[in-house]
Formats: structure tokens, C-alpha cells, sequence
């Protein structure tokens, strides 16, 4: 879970900034591409640890109810 979840938001971020910065906001390929793979990378991370604690979470409340 932890994993499919932080590469599916990690894509979802990459995309949206590769539209945003050549669209919106008119930076070269190359500044799109490297803001846009840094913020992959960090949205990557960060899902990952919040992917990890809801499995975390749920592993634990299921042991309670059974």
C-alpha cells in the first residue's frame, strides 16, 4: 500500500508541475523537467511515510476488532 500510494501522488505532483511550468508559467524544458523531478522525488518521500503510517493504522485497529 505505502508504495503504490507514493508512486501514484509522486506522478500525480510530476505531471501537474510539468503542465504548470509550461503552460502557466512559460519556464524552459529544462527548468519544468528539474522542478518537476524534485517535486516528484519529495512528494515520493512524503507519501511514502504517510502511506507507511495508515498501513501502520490499520494493521492495528483490525488486531482490536478481531
Amino acid at each position: 500500500m505505502p508504495v503504490r500510494l507514493a508512486a501514484i501522488l509522486s506522478l500525480i505532483a510530476f505531471s501537474a508541475c510539468l503542465v504548470a511550468g509550461c503552460f502557466s508559467a512559460d519556464n524552459s524544458f529544462r527548468t519544468t523537467v528539474g522542478r518537476a523531478l524534485v517535486a516528484m522525488f519529495g512528494t515520493l518521500v512524503i507519501a511514502w511515510i504517510i502511506g507507511a503510517m495508515a498501513q501502520r493504522m490499520l494493521e492495528e485497529n483490525a488486531g482490536k476488532d478481531a
